[in-house]
């Protein structure tokens, strides 16, 4: 069922093209022009910086086979991510797609190119190409010739126009907000640089500057720590229960915000807590396996896993806050040593020769205080992009389905 006024249309009847990128890579060059594949799509564009570059000569024959992206046509992800980044290119690209991505060329007479990015950005539709057209046992992709079958609902040109300025508006305050984040993280990590470190200091209660040097010390002397635990075999269904069992954290379970997700993966049993490490909430914790430096302040009782180190107590008068960041700066550091910027485990004996510098607990305080403020700024900015996502998506809902319609006046109409 359609709107009344709106037709069915298969992609291959409005485009007049639908093609993929180039199905050979060539020998790639230090610098040329760039070649894009899925990974160096974003929901707006490419990353030039991801892409590799080929030379004139092979350009020139790409560009020859139709694989140049021109002014309004739509690009979308084929192959591996499946409809994840859709956009149109507003912009000149000078440089050739792969395989991995589609190009549509819509026919201007009869379609608005973002009317057709914001179709394919639909989560249900996503679904359904994902489920019905993907092939191929390896890397999930779509058949070029199934692509072209795929059915659109349109309304009149005009209408469609409208539809598309509308969610635009949308797309410009949620990439504005993006970039905001961005941003601010941006700023925070070089505040944390400075203030971390001693470089820029802060003034206390009474407006004087803090003086003094920051002691150095191993983490060895500064607190007492240990791994989590867990009853072997970790199969052992005996030691799951998921309706009435207590909180159990694992790496998985420690989130990017300093805190833990809201509830941990699993749950344990009684048979499996007495031979698990419990911690009370308002504990610092920081993962040594896997996504490595994940640091957290927990919010509830729990339980802890090996693969996390966690805090008992502190030697010397430190604020938690400010130590939490300390740590998470110190494995940002560490990464940064190792080859290729990865760290596959690392044991506490190791982590007992890291050294920090501190101040005293009243700058410690102040610090922390700051950074804090950062962090709300941070999330609070996080929060309004998911609002306007949401409030974009409930629109995309109404009216790339004819519920929500418009005249030409711009009067609206059910």
């Amino acid at each position: 069922m359609v709107p009344n006024g709106w037709k069915t249309e298969k992609l291959v009847s409005i485009c007049t093209k639908i093609t993929d990128g180039a199905h050979h890579s060539p020998k790639s060059v230090p610098s040329g022009y760039p070649m894009f594949s899925v990974k160096d799509m974003t929901h707006s564009g490419f990353r030039s910086e991801s892409a590799r570059h080929i030379s004139e000569a092979d350009f020139k024959a790409l560009e020859r086979q139709n694989c140049k992206p021109l002014l309004n046509d739509i690009l979308i992800a084929k192959d591996g991510s499946i409809l994840k980044y859709c956009f149109v290119v507003e912009e000149e690209i000078d440089g050739v797609i792969l395989s991995s991505i589609a190009l549509l060329r819509p026919n201007l007479n009869i379609v608005e190119p973002k009317f057709i990015s914001h179709y394919f950005s639909q989560d249900w539709v996503k679904f359904y190409v994902g489920k019905a057209l993907t092939s191929g046992s390896g890397v999930p992709r779509i058949i070029l010739k199934d692509f072209k079958s795929i059915k659109i609902p349109l309304p009149p040109l005009p209408e469609q126009r409208k539809v598309a300025k509308i969610l635009s508006t949308w797309d410009k305050a949620i990439s504005t907000t993006e970039r905001l984040i961005d941003n601010s993280k941006q700023q925070k990590k070089a505040l944390m640089q400075q203030l971390l470190t001693g470089k820029k200091r802060l003034f206390d209660d009474s407006g004087k500057p803090f003086e003094g040097v920051w002691e150095e010390i191993t983490l060895e002397k500064l607190a007492k720590y240990r791994r989590g635990s867990f009853p072997q075999p970790y199969g052992n269904p005996e030691w799951v229960d998921e309706v009435n069992g207590y909180p159990f954290i694992q790496v998985y379970d420690i989130d990017k915000n300093m805190k833990l997700k809201s509830d941990t993966k699993i749950k344990i049993s009684d048979a499996a807590i007495g031979k698990s490490v419990f911690i009370p909430k308002n504990t610092v914790i920081v993962s040594l396996q896997g996504s490595i430096g994940r640091v957290a302040i927990t919010q509830y009782d729990a339980y802890v896993d090996r693969t996390v180190l966690l805090f008992q107590e502190f030697i010397v008068p430190m604020d938690k806050v400010f130590f939490a960041f300390i740590i998470q700066e110190l494995f940002e550091i560490e990464k940064t040593k190792a080859p290729g910027g990865t760290i596959k485990t690392i044991t506490k004996e190791v982590l007992s020769n890291f050294k920090v510098h501190i101040p005293s607990i009243t700058e410690q305080q102040k610090i922390a205080s700051i950074l804090i403020n950062a962090d709300k700024e941070i999330e609070l900015l996080q929060q309004q992009l998911a609002d306007l996502k949401q409030e974009k998506k409930a629109l995309m809902q109404q009216l790339l389905t004819g519920k929500r319609r418009f005249k030409l006046d711009d009067k609206e109409v059910v």
